[in-house]
């Protein structure tokens, strides 16, 4: 028998010896009938865990969505949330309501680099719609990693619409809000400015920021919805003739700057302010960075013969002299080193009108020196010219003054010299030296006089500003100032022309000149303030005198804007001539 045959026939007999054991059909059928079930236990078992697996896989899913409900959005500094994008700022209006910085509604370009398949082509299509886009800085983010990346912030509807007819993938758009300033740089410096991401930098929009503004930004709290407009004092007329006087003296005396303010006296209300070089807040960066220092505010300036006003109030204040005393003006003062002298010196006795009028320093250093150092610092003090000026603006710098101050300190901050202060400063000062003695705070928010009265200080007797306002009268009809003189509106004041300070010495060639005018003397109701940085002579060959650069801004200004303000005219004795032949 084959090998093959003897395995065929062992298979049959273990086949049949197993079914002789089975021992009956009842016992195999059980047998059957427990395998049966035991598959159907393990099928059930299955079932069990995807049911149990699927359940668990929601359950995490489930939780990790709750998780990310919960928890703060994730953000970069390039990619605020979109609630931000979006969120207004208050409109911001001057005091009759003209609009002077809104939110208008625009798109900003970004792209999504791991959709981008050719940078090269997608650069090359971007560069014929935006043309100063940044090759190289946009090659670079779109070849990178990331999954989103600014590429053109604040586009115009026909650059969205441009771009869209490109049909570029990869690239979208996202809404934002841009702020548009309607008067360019008419109010740079008050109303400042924002940055792309519509957050104060400067000025006003700065100071809504610190308001909460910004906080509330911060937390998510801001929407789209309009907010309340923010009303300021200065009136945008007034505004408008302010800046436009001081940005054409730059170019009339070849001056390095220039500013000009216009003060409501017994309010302190700022009604216009301009510095120049100035900016358009529409597009800050576009002249540089020479156009953002408010010079009205931010910088400080030894103020020369306009501090003479506060030195001869003091005087009066202080009951050492009175309008009818006369003062030694006959020789110069020789204190340590250094001489005193006047520029327009008469050589002889000196009114305290004529004090004024000539602008003597001899005579003013004397009338300083009867009232005794502490005495005068603390006038000076009270006035708020050696202190940092409190106000809404933000841009507001220190005054500086001697740490100590000896008789030679004294005397020379008699005149201006010596101390720095903000024309700003100056010119709220010289409101208290007109309007009854009454220190008023500035403000560019309006305030009714009776809101006023509540920041208000008394920082002189009343009858030592009448005595100024007789001097400021004088001092404009017959002195300096008659280059201010406005018909029928009674302009009076003090110029101040004062050596600047150049490698620690005094230049004679280089002069800050300033103004310091009220009107209308009778009742003075607004103090203007202008100064011309290093102006030259009509011939530009040396310095010009405040009483040729400085005031005859003073006079544009009034004449301007006299009748804006409300301010009637007067002519003849007492008023009673209605109209003046020219």
């Amino acid at each position: 028998m084959s090998f093959l045959s003897r395995i065929m026939v062992l298979k049959s007999r273990g086949h049949f010896s197993t079914g002789a054991r089975g021992a009956s059909p009842r016992k195999a059928g059980a047998n059957f009938e427990g395998i049966r079930k035991r598959k159907a236990q393990q099928a059930r078992n299955r079932v069990g865990i995807v049911i149990f697996g699927f359940a668990a896989l929601y359950c995490v899913i489930g939780g990790r969505m709750v998780y990310y409900a919960m928890s703060e959005p994730q953000t970069t500094s390039s990619i605020p949330p979109a609630d931000r994008l979006m969120a207004s700022r208050p409109d911001i209006v001057d005091r009759n309501g003209a609009l002077l910085a809104t939110d208008i509604r625009t798109v900003s370009l970004f792209a999504e680099p791991h959709k981008i398949v050719d940078a090269d082509e997608v650069i090359e299509k971007l560069s014929t719609v935006l043309h100063d886009l940044d090759i190289k800085g946009t090659y670079a983010k779109l070849s990178s990693k990331s999954r989103f990346q600014w590429l053109k912030r604040q586009l115009t509807p026909k650059q969205q619409s441009q771009i869209l007819a490109l049909g570029i993938p990869g690239i979208g758009f996202r809404p934002e809000k841009r702020r548009f300033y309607p008067g360019g740089p008419t109010a740079a410096h008050i109303v400042g400015y924002v940055n792309i991401d519509n957050r104060g930098v400067s000025g006003m929009e700065r100071y809504i920021d610190s308001q909460g503004l910004a906080d509330l930004a911060a937390v998510g709290m801001t929407s789209n919805q309009p907010l309340e407009p923010v009303k300021l004092s200065i009136d945008v007329r007034v505004q408008a003739i302010v800046r436009d006087v001081v940005a054409s003296s730059i170019d009339k005396y070849k001056s390095i700057g220039g500013g000009a303010v216009v003060i409501d006296v017994h309010t302190g209300e700022i009604l216009g302010m301009a510095s120049a070089p100035d900016f358009d807040p529409n597009d800050p960066n576009a002249n540089g960075p020479e156009g953002w220092m408010n010079r009205m505010t931010n910088s400080t300036f030894e103020m020369g013969s306009t501090f003479k006003s506060f030195t001869i109030a003091m005087g009066l204040d202080e009951k050492k002299i009175t309008l009818g005393d006369s003062i030694d003006a006959r020789f110069p003062i020789r204190m340590g080193g250094y001489t005193v002298k006047d520029f327009h010196g008469k050589g002889r006795f000196l009114s305290v009108p004529e004090v004024f009028q000539y602008s003597s320093n001899i005579g003013t250093a004397k009338i300083a020196d009867a009232v005794g150092i502490p005495d005068h610092k603390a006038f000076l003090t009270k006035l708020g010219l050696l202190t940092r000026m409190k106000t809404e603006l933000p841009e507001i710098a220190t005054p500086s003054s001697p740490r100590e101050w000896k008789k030679i300190n004294q005397v020379t901050i008699s005149f201006g010299h010596g101390v720095s202060t903000t024309p700003l400063q100056t010119a709220v000062a010289g409101a208290a030296l007109v309007n009854g003695g009454v220190l008023h705070p500035p403000t560019f928010l309006p305030r009714t006089e009776e809101q006023a009265t509540e920041f208000a200080t008394q920082v002189m007797n009343p009858s030592s500003s009448k005595d100024m306002r007789y001097l400021f009268e004088w001092n404009g009809s017959r002195g300096s100032g008659r280059n201010a003189r406005v018909e029928g509106f009674d302009v009076g004041g003090k110029t101040g022309t004062a050596d600047k300070v150049v490698n620690g010495r005094y230049a004679h060639d280089k002069n800050f000149n300033a103004f310091l005018a009220a009107f209308p003397m009778s009742n003075p109701r607004y103090v203007v303030l202008s100064f011309s940085d290093e102006p030259k002579t009509d011939k530009g060959n040396g310095a010009a005198l405040a009483a040729t650069s400085a005031a005859p801004m003073v006079k544009e200004i009034i004449a301007r804007s006299a009748p804006i303000l409300g301010v009637q005219p007067s002519f003849g004795e007492n008023g009673s001539a209605l109209l003046v032949s020219y």
